[in-house]
């Protein structure tokens, strides 16, 4: 008898450890994909200062940072980390989950691109805008939370 109570107390704790671990690995995923959002933004606008002021190659190093955050992105988003711990991000990201991977996608390939047109950018304002802010409208718009 005491081994099957010891057997079932132990069966209890374990699954209890791995629920508070999942809830933490939940809360830091949803960290980590809103420090990255909160990360390129910054990066774009820093982008645009140097683009803007002729400092191209600077500028190109943060579009591959930033290309390479998109990518990271395609795994923040898993079934479990739909709600709590400050998410912005709307349920039609799971509910559209293809739409949304291939808009992440996208936004990472159209920063490789733009490294690629940055130089011969006759209007810088307009370059940036097609290849660097459209992505950032076209998710929010869809798959973020106003705020």
């Amino acid at each position: 008898m005491t081994t099957i109570k010891n057997t079932l107390f132990f069966i209890f704790i374990l699954f209890y450890s791995f629920s508070a671990f999942s809830e933490q690995t939940v809360e830091e995923i949803i960290k980590e994909r809103k420090s990255i959002f909160s990360k390129n933004y910054k990066t774009a606008k820093r982008v645009q200062g140097l683009a803007s002021n002729g400092d191209i190659d600077e500028a190109k190093k943060l579009m591959i940072e930033m290309s390479n955050n998109y990518k990271r992105l395609l795994d923040l988003f898993p079934e479990n980390s739909k709600e709590g711990f400050g998410t912005e991000a709307l349920p039609s990201i799971w509910e559209n989950k293809d739409e949304f991977n291939l808009l992440m996608t996208k936004a990472s390939s159209n920063m490789i691109e733009l490294t690629s047109v940055v130089d011969e950018a006759e209007d810088m304002k307009a370059t940036l805008g097609k290849y660097m802010w459209s992505s950032c409208k076209s998710c929010h718009s869809k798959f973020r939370a106003p705020h």
